[in-house]
């Protein structure tokens, strides 16, 4: 105790003491006052679950996240017919997650309605501006009829709604409907490859295929999968498989999973069946070949 007596008497009689106490002194206040300031702003040690809000309308996420400290901001909306208008389709960050008190949710919720759009005018374009024009503007193609002309892949004639789209037609359809293209083929570029869909989601699947110039056949999906999530599915099976030799307009079968397992033992099969595909084709070129060398030779 005499010591410490003793040490202030010191320091309060020095000059250079006094102010080099009074400089710490000053700097752990500074220190505690940072502190307390960041614990106040950044919430520190203020958790929080997010909830499930799926299925819920916004004033319904709205009350349940005020519950929790969170915000609800809507940042997207997309149209599944099976759910109700308004309700909350996606979240992020996901249930579960856990995060600080005051964090903004972002939802995606189902319209009421869908949007109508303008459909684009491509005929006389080729069949590949006219697949990007059409998906660009939210559309999809619903049919490629392939009628004989010297110009393949070039689209004749461009439909939607059974009405005929002509330049300065100002037809408007729901999102996600169908454009029918009269698409033109010469006799010697009848057949193509059918293109590798396994791996793919469902919309660049159809992509691929129409292209290519294929139709898109049958579509089957796996138990479970719903309208909500079909986005996450991936193409595991299609017929005909990979790298086979069919008519342009042949329509393509495929298959939707959610199962990792199923597309990995997809993805073998179908390059098992694109390296066939490719060893059958040479095969036929080398025998194509052979006769036209034994024909020369007879000549």
């Amino acid at each position: 105790m005499d010591f410490l007596i003793k040490l202030a008497r010191k320091i309060n009689g020095n000059v250079i003491y006094k102010n080099l106490v009074l400089a710490a002194c000053g700097i752990i206040v500074f220190v505690c006052v940072v502190n307390l300031l960041l614990n106040l702003f950044t919430r520190h040690g203020q958790i929080r679950e997010v909830p499930d809000f799926s299925g819920l309308t916004v004033e319904q996420a709205l009350k349940a996240g005020k519950g929790a400290s969170l915000k609800i901001e809507v940042n997207d909306s997309l149209y599944v017919p099976d759910c109700e208008g308004g309700v909350i389709l996606e979240q992020s960050p996901a249930p579960g997650a856990r995060v600080k008190s005051g964090r903004h949710i972002f939802v995606t919720i189902n319209s009421f309605h869908q949007k109508m759009v303008d459909v684009p005018y491509v005929t006389g374009f080729s069949l590949r501006q006219a697949k990007n024009n059409i998906e660009m503007a939210g559309l999809e193609i619903e049919e490629l009829i392939y009628k004989p002309d010297m110009a393949t892949n070039y689209v004749l004639e461009e439909r939607c709604g059974g009405k005929t789209i002509r330049s300065g037609s100002k037809v408007q359809a729901e999102i996600g409907s169908g454009v029918t293209l009269v698409v033109g083929v010469s006799e010697d570029a009848s057949v193509q490859q059918v293109p590798k869909l396994v791996g793919f989601p469902l919309r660049e699947a159809k992509s691929r295929l129409w292209e290519a110039g294929f139709n898109v056949g049958k579509i089957t999906r796996d138990e479970g999968i719903t309208s909500k999530d079909e986005h996450k599915a991936r193409v595991y099976m299609q017929t005909p498989g990979a790298g086979s030799p069919r008519r342009l307009g042949t329509k393509v079968d495929f298959a939707l999973t959610l199962d990792s397992k199923k597309i990995e033992q997809g993805a073998a099969q179908s390059e098992k069946s694109m390296r066939a595909a490719a060893k059958a084709m040479a095969d036929s070129l080398a025998a194509a070949e052979e006769r036209a060398a034994d024909e020369k030779r007879v000549d």
